[in-house]
């Protein structure tokens, strides 16, 4: 079955609000559960909204970025050695955050944080 994009919005907007999981909505509106997914995101993303949290009592963590703008100030007083330093930490952080996790602290007190509740395999 077709749906105008009013219907899909409004289905999108009943997931988002948790009026109905995506499950209930697939199975009321005879659509697929991904199908609903993507009506909700469709409704998140033309409103301007933040990504829910799944909300099922899981570690899941949604990135934020930093608020904190880095100095030129700090980078100006560093040695070239220093510099290098920085610029391999932040490709790894990069990189780290391709994969999907993040990593807090360092050595044996370290914290791997997920940035999504998906599987990461």
């Amino acid at each position: 079955m077709r749906y105008t994009k009013e219907e899909r919005l409004e289905i999108g907007r009943k997931v988002y609000e948790g009026i109905m999981t995506r499950y209930e909505a697939a199975e009321a509106y005879g659509i697929s559960d991904d199908t609903a997914r993507d009506y909700m995101r469709m409704y998140r993303d033309s409103n301007s909204l933040p990504p829910k949290s799944s909300g099922n009592g899981s570690d899941s963590y949604v990135y934020k970025p930093s608020e904190r703008r880095p100095d030129l100030s700090d980078y100006e007083s560093m040695t070239k050695k220093e510099l290098i330093v920085e610029l391999i930490k932040a490709k790894v952080a990069e990189a780290r955050l391709k994969k999907g996790y993040e990593v807090k602290g360092d050595g044996p007190v370290k914290e791997y944080i997920l940035l999504d509740s998906s599987n990461t395999k």
